[in-house]
């Protein structure tokens, strides 16, 4: 099916409203984009932020009459007679079958590979971790998760029991267990991570030595390695939560933070931690740490 994208620009007070109105007017979808290159990176649960100046998408079927939308819109107090807007015809594809054509194998460090499960597996000698991310967050593409990979590939897991905190996809927790741990309790916030993770364990042959469950369940649980890819006010607001996991002599790995957070975020866990040099990757950072 053909499908045609309606932009209008509009500031954050009336972004809602004008939502509002595309939805009634037809709009399949309506999704909400910076129009101004403002950076916008984290917000806490509940919380809907926008950019000071929005674009507004709605998405019409190729086939809707958009002048007589167009028409009706402009008749709106919201907006003025002339409003400057701009249909942008969308090419008729399979969107999904589009990303998966581009995502491939990657390697990380010198024996972790995360593989989609769709391909061929480029080095069958590796430690491979085929991966589906379904509808949860974490491919490995993003320099937030392959901070993380470079660094579990970087240890000795051996024997090593592992929290994922903010599982996501499952991708650093079943590398985890693919690079030697015994045990792996993933948590997320999200049910639909914890059933992704688990599908994705299944097809790594390690859900026998996995957990999932939610954090608000507060399961007890000490372990070697810690991982807590999520964004910095989380890492903040529950640094004691996330740090309780961890055993003495064990260490964790943060994720998820600006370059410009993460002093802040270092400081804050060395009341437990030792803490590493900050790694970079491009805007994005990891700390690292030993739990004294």
């Amino acid at each position: 099916m053909a499908y045609i994208q309606l932009k209008i620009n509009m500031v954050a007070d009336h972004v809602q409203a004008l939502g509002d109105m595309l939805t009634g007017n037809g709009a399949q979808a309506v999704t909400y984009v910076d129009a101004k290159d403002t950076p916008l990176f984290e917000m806490h649960p509940g919380e809907e932020l926008l950019w000071p100046d929005t674009q507004v998408i709605g998405l019409f079927s190729a086939s809707d009459d958009m002048q007589a939308i167009i028409d009706r819109l402009a008749k709106s107090k919201l907006l003025q007679d002339e409003f400057v807007y701009v249909l942008d015809p969308l090419e008729d594809k399979d969107w999904e079958r589009e990303w998966m054509d581009n995502f491939h194998a990657m390697q990380f460090g010198t024996r972790l590979w995360v593989c989609p499960s769709w391909r061929e597996i480029p080095e069958p000698e590796a430690v491979n971790v085929m991966l589906d991310p379904g509808l949860a967050f974490g491919t490995g593409t993003h320099a937030t998760t392959a901070l993380c990979l470079r660094w579990l590939d970087s240890l000795d897991l051996n024997n090593k029991r592992v929290v994922d905190f903010g599982c996501g996809s499952g991708i650093l927790g079943i590398a985890a267990l693919k690079l030697g741990a015994t045990d792996l309790l993933a948590l997320d916030i999200d049910p639909q991570a914890l059933v992704t993770t688990t599908e994705n364990a299944e097809r790594n042959n390690v859900v026998e030595r996995l957990r999932v469950t939610l954090p608000q369940d507060k399961p007890e649980y000490e372990a070697d390695i810690v991982l807590a890819n999520i964004l910095a006010a989380p890492l903040r607001e529950l640094h004691e939560v996330i740090s309780s996991y961890c055993l003495s002599g064990g260490k964790i790995i943060l994720s998820g933070i600006l370059i410009e957070q993460a002093q802040a975020i270092a400081d804050l866990y060395t009341a437990d931690f030792t803490i590493d040099a900050i790694v970079e990757d491009g805007d994005w950072a990891s700390i690292s740490g030993t739990k004294r």
